[in-house]
């Protein structure tokens, strides 16, 4: 089996899962789409030789939000008795919304040109953590640190969510 081929059955199925994600009714499943999804991608990541983009992919997303995202589904306990009527205006509104763009897309990849096949190099160290570790901390330093002081801000805004008081009800 070519590498072509292998591409695009796990590409189909990402698309596949993706869109489970979003058709799926109960929350539950959708998340467990997703971490498929996640899968797959890590999978791809696999075939493209980068091997640490698929391991972090998998520990990241798969494993540590994937966990939080079914931690809090569990704790909100959703169900239908609960969830307020959307009004008829705000469905339109969406497929309306929904509508205009994929016109816009439509028009955006109308002009686009498609490559044939770009035959590069082989080139055996591409997907290796030191490349990857070299090009981060030499060419991309500024937006790493900007994206860690994000990460410590969120965490510390979600301890702070989670810590609120909460009325007490006699």
């Amino acid at each position: 089996m070519s590498i072509e081929l292998l591409t695009l059955i796990i590409g189909g199925l990402t698309i596949g899962a993706a869109l489970m994600v979003v058709i799926s009714k109960h929350p539950i499943r959708s998340v467990l789409f997703l971490i498929v999804t996640f899968f797959l991608i890590s999978s791809l990541y696999i075939l493209m030789n980068a091997q640490f983009l698929a391991i972090v992919n998998i520990i990241v997303y798969a494993g540590a939000i994937m966990v939080l995202f079914l931690f809090v589904l569990m704790l909100l306990n959703l169900n239908k008795e609960s969830e307020p009527k959307t009004p008829k205006i705000v469905l339109i509104s969406s497929v309306v919304a929904s509508g205009i763009l994929l016109l816009v897309l439509i028009a955006a990849f109308k002009d686009s040109i498609q490559l044939s096949h770009v035959h590069l190099p082989p080139e055996k160290n591409i997907g290796l953590v030191k490349n990857l570790g070299n090009l981060l901390f030499d060419k991309y330093i500024v937006p790493f640190e900007v994206s860690s002081i994000l990460f410590i801000a969120s965490m510390v805004g979600a301890i702070l969510l989670a810590k609120r008081e909460k009325p007490i009800i006699d």
